[in-house]
This record gives structure tokens, C-alpha cells and sequence, in this order.
């Protein structure tokens, strides 16, 4: 117990001295910036696909959790898609990818200015090679990204379409959970590792700072959540962009997790302290 706390206050002292809210609010901005051309990419996939007579009865199961009129605004758009000419729905979404595509780079090149910060590295990377990387985490997050609202949103449909019986179906919710949290610990793997500039840096699938990042994001998410919900006066205060605020606040508290878990294990390296059985993988 005295360890964690003497690891709590070194994590606490780096988090100042490495300016992590900085770099998280500017890692939630760009986020942000990915955020609207990936929902019209995504409009636009839909509306190659689709039939607009037959979207509403397609999406009313996937739409029950969300507010009646978030729910009309989507059906709404796709339905509009849909019916768009699909040469100008095509250039669309070539337009819409390449924009989310480039805000979230620069999402992710600021995500690898912070993580050289936070190990005390300086960049000795290329240009090349270090826009290829972020290129390639930028992909590779996105893929995650869709994964997981896979997960999250289609799973549950498509279990309740198949049928299970209730032991099968808890079973098939276990699974999903455990592999949601698989996804995100590989990603956060991959990125501690190949992010910062250090060629001589082992390859750890589970880390402290991977697992402590994920049990930040989830408190800090329901939390924050807890209160929007009951304590937050934005729809007063901030009227129709309410969403908006909220939205980038949540890639905030999102970024600044990433980082703090890549701090967490920075400090556990430069801890001369630390005895060679402590285990440095979970």
C-alpha cells in the first residue's frame, strides 16, 4: 500500500510537469474534428446499401435506446442518403473519409508528442516514417473504434435476433464484455509501444498503465455521465451545441486516461525502487 502511494504522488508530480491536460485537450479537439466527417462517412456507406423505404424498420431496434428524437434525426439522414445521386454520394464519402482521416491524424501526432514528453524521449524519427506511424494508429484506431461500437451496439440486435436460451445469451454477453476489454488493452499496447521514440522499449500486451488507463476511462466515463444526467445545467447553459460540449468533454476525460496510463508506466520504469520481482506484466 505504501508503494501505490508513493507511486500515486510520482504519477501526480509527472502529470503536472509534463502539461498532460494540455496534451489531452488538444487530442480531444482533434477528436472532435474526426468526429462529424466520420458520421457523414458513415451516412454515406449507409445510403450506398440501403433502400430508403425499408431503413426506418431496419434501424427501429438499434434506435429503442436512444431519445425519440435522436432516434427520427438519424432515420431521418440515412433515409436522405439514401436517395442522394450515388456519384455525388461516392464523392461524399470520399471527401468525408479523407477529412476524418486527417483530423484524427493530427489527433494522433499530438497523442505522440505527449507520449515522447511523457517518457522523455525526443522525436528521432523521420518524417516519413513518423507520418506513415501516425497514419497507421490512425487506421488501426478507427478499426478499434468500429469494433467496438460492433460490440456495443450491433452485438446485443443480432444476439436477440438469433435467440439464445438465457444461459447461452449471459454466456454470449460475458464474451462480448471480455473481449471489449481484450480490444482496447491490445490497442493501448500497441500504442505504448510503438508510439513514443523508443526502439529499445519491450513489447508488453498488458501493462499497470494499460490496465489503470482502462479503469480511469471507465470511472471517469460513468461519472462524468452520472453528471450530465443529474447535475450538469449545459442544454441551459450552452443551448443547442449542449451535445457538442458534452461530446468534447468526454474525449477529453478519453485522451487524458491514454495519457495518464502511459505516465503510470514511464514512472514504474524510472522507478530505481522497484524490486526485479515485482511482475511487470498483469
Amino acid at each position: 500500500m505504501r508503494d501505490l502511494a508513493r507511486l500515486a504522488r510520482q504519477v501526480r508530480v509527472e502529470v503536472k510537469a509534463d502539461n498532460l491536460s494540455l496534451v489531452a485537450a488538444g487530442v480531444a479537439f482533434y477528436g472532435l474534428l474526426a468526429i462529424f466527417p466520420a458520421i457523414i462517412a458513415t451516412v454515406a456507406v449507409y445510403g450506398l446499401v440501403a433502400d430508403p423505404d425499408h431503413i426506418s424498420a431496419q434501424l427501429a431496434s438499434a434506435t429503442e435506446a436512444l431519445p425519440q428524437e435522436a432516434a427520427d434525426l438519424i432515420v431521418s439522414q440515412l433515409s436522405a442518403a439514401a436517395k442522394i445521386d450515388r456519384s455525388g454520394l461516392t464523392l461524399g464519402l470520399v471527401l468525408s473519409l479523407g477529412a476524418t482521416l486527417w483530423a484524427a491524424t493530427g489527433g494522433v501526432r499530438a497523442l505522440l508528442n505527449g507520449l515522447n514528453v511523457i517518457y522523455d524521449v525526443k522525436e528521432n524519427r523521420g518524417f516519413v516514417r513518423r507520418s506513415a506511424l501516425a497514419l497507421g494508429l490512425t487506421v488501426g484506431g478507427l478499426v478499434t473504434v468500429a469494433a467496438a461500437l460492433a460490440l456495443v451496439a450491433a452485438f446485443p440486435v443480432a444476439l436477440d435476433r438469433v435467440g439464445l436460451e438465457p444461459v447461452a445469451a449471459g454466456l454470449a454477453e460475458a464474451a462480448r464484455w471480455l473481449l471489449l476489454v481484450i480490444l482496447i488493452l491490445l490497442g493501448l499496447a500497441l500504442l505504448y509501444r510503438w508510439g513514443p521514440a523508443r526502439p529499445t522499449a519491450r513489447r508488453r500486451w498488458v501493462t499497470w498503465g494499460s490496465a489503470g488507463a482502462l479503469l480511469v476511462w471507465i470511472l471517469g466515463s460513468i461519472a462524468f455521465s452520472v453528471y450530465v444526467a443529474n447535475f450538469g445545467s449545459y442544454n441551459k447553459t450552452y443551448g443547442t451545441i449542449a451535445a457538442v460540449i458534452v461530446l468534447m468533454l468526454w474525449l477529453y476525460v478519453s485522451a487524458f486516461s491514454v495519457l495518464l496510463g502511459a505516465e503510470i508506466d514511464a514512472v514504474r520504469e524510472r522507478d530505481k525502487s522497484v524490486t526485479p520481482t515485482t511482475p511487470e506484466v498483469v
